[in-house]
């Protein structure tokens, strides 16, 4: 299963790097990133391969979201599936 992460917060160091981090050891593949600053907003979306991972969809969902309290940002998870057919025209 592919999944769409996206992270949004006021920019602050070591954004990248904590997500990064937290996806390499929940073996999530990162497939694809792109990551913009706009008036001090960071913003990242990044397409990631859960096939391999060692947890489940609702605990990587958590632990992501614990992640993102920490670092303070938002980062949410949505299967690839779901995503693309919410933003279809």
């Amino acid at each position: 299963m592919r999944g769409i992460v996206t992270v949004i917060g006021k920019d602050k160091v070591g954004i990248i790097a904590g997500v990064s981090q937290k996806l390499a050891e929940l073996e999530v593949n990162i497939l694809d990133v792109s990551q913009t600053i706009m008036d001090d907003y960071f913003t990242m979306m990044m397409l990631t391969d859960l096939t391999s991972a060692n947890k489940e969809f609702d605990d990587i969902r958590e632990e992501l979201h614990q992640l993102g309290k920490t670092l303070g940002v938002k980062i949410s998870v949505q299967n690839q599936e779901i995503f693309d057919t919410m933003h279809k025209l």
